[in-house]
């Protein structure tokens, strides 16, 4: 009888231990439904190469979802988890910004341009509507333009044409004065250079393009903001950072990436060699087939010449896969004749095709833009006029030369 009620205990023990072991395995069960395990780290599935860099991921479009496992538990309360998870992960995606289109950068930076940057237009305007121009006042127009940069060379030809013109018109009317002005500062800056980006796919590759510069000029910037541009017009990018001296040069392009979409090519590893990380992403770009590849280089001092030497085999390491069809030199333009200088180093090691120039907003050096191109006969193809993302544009000679006289 004991023996028997022994047994029963037993029976009873071991049914209870049973029943509360039921749960804990589900619940262990429905938890470990879509685990894959620890990803090993040199497997390329995780985003590394062979070199070492990484390519950033796209973002997720916000509000889009994967569909549920096949593997997942089909009990409500599996589901209704499920759909909280996806609901959570929604909201923390950050949403991809809409760049603003290049119509509406034009208006803007004119306007912009009109209000801060018209003291070469306004002094020039106040001179030659005198009463009397007399030799002094055209030695006044002659350091108008002088401090505005425009340079010696440049501003003789101008007084030049200005003199004959003003004494064959022989008016003072501000109209007629605004008018001839007009004329002859749009000659100056030349409308009839090519200012388009050479951002064109080929049949079997992207376009490439470099931007190099001094440091503090803004290159990281001015490839984000550039990444806008190209976003706004449907191209498909995938940034390059071959800035490796610099620490946070990398992971500041991938945020400039990032907030429209762009992944970003960049080394894992710091102080990598630049030239590798150029030839990574090209060789990204071609592997995705993307319209446009852009390389951020470091900055560099221009009487360095180890590294101009590094930068001129950034760019020969990169050719080994296609020409580099765009190496836009950024400077900035309260730099004045200094910039000049830049550029004409730059222009020795790489074979410069279009100018970027920064910071034009509040100041009266807007006569660079004709120093440098008469200089190098290199196009002023960007314009930046303040800090926000799309605070940058496409040149336009008449625009700039219209925002000049106000």
């Amino acid at each position: 009888m004991n023996q028997t009620l022994a047994t029963i205990v037993y029976i009873v023990v071991g049914l209870a231990i049973i029943g509360a072991l039921i749960p804990v395995f589900l619940k262990a069960r429905k938890s470990g439904a879509n685990y894959t395990g620890p990803r090993d780290a040199n497997d390329p599935a995780a985003g590394a190469s062979a070199s070492g860099t990484l390519v950033e991921d796209r973002p997720a479009a916000p509000g889009v979802t994967s569909a549920p496992s096949p593997s997942a538990p089909a009990d409500t309360a599996a589901v209704e988890e499920a759909a909280e998870l996806r609901a959570a992960e929604a909201e923390v995606a950050p949403a991809l910004e809409t760049p603003q289109p290049v119509e509406g950068r034009l208006v803007r930076l004119r306007s912009r341009l009109a209000k801060s940057n018209n003291a070469l237009g306004k002094g020039l305007l106040a001179l030659l509507s005198r009463d009397t121009i007399d030799e002094s006042v055209w030695e006044e127009v002659e350091e108008t333009l002088l401090l505005a940069d425009i340079g010696t060379a440049p501003t003789m030809e101008l007084v030049d044409i200005l003199r004959e013109r003003v004494k064959v018109l022989g008016t003072r009317d501000p109209e007629h004065v605004r008018a001839l002005l007009r004329e002859e500062l749009i000659k100056l800056v030349d409308p009839t250079m090519d200012r388009s980006l050479n951002i064109s796919r080929h049949e079997d590759r992207p376009a490439i393009l470099m931007v190099v510069g001094v440091n503090g000029v803004g290159k990281t910037t001015t490839v984000g903001k550039l990444a806008r541009v190209l976003v706004a017009e449907d191209k498909d990018v995938l940034l390059g950072a071959a800035d490796t001296f610099r620490a946070a040069a990398a992971e500041q392009l991938a945020t400039w990436g990032a907030r429209v979409g762009v992944p970003t090519v960049k080394s894992d590893v710091d102080g990598a060699d630049p030239a590798s990380v150029a030839f990574e992403a090209v060789k990204a770009g071609i592997e995705q087939e993307v319209d446009v590849v852009m390389i951020d280089t470091a900055g560099r001092l221009q009487n360095k010449v180890g590294l101009m030497d590094e930068l001129g085999k950034v760019k020969r390491v990169i050719e080994k896969q296609g020409t580099v069809d765009e190496i836009l030199l950024v400077l900035d333009a309260t730099t004045g004749q200094n910039g000049l200088t830049q550029a004409k180093v730059f222009a020795e090691v790489v074979n410069i095709t279009g100018i970027v120039l920064t910071k034009l907003d509040g100041t009266a050096k807007g006569g660079i833009v004709v120093a440098i191109q008469k200089a190098l006969g290199v196009p002023v193809k960007l314009v930046g006029l303040g800090e926000g993302a799309d605070d940058l544009a496409p040149f336009d000679a008449e625009n700039f030369v219209d925002a000049l006289l106000n």
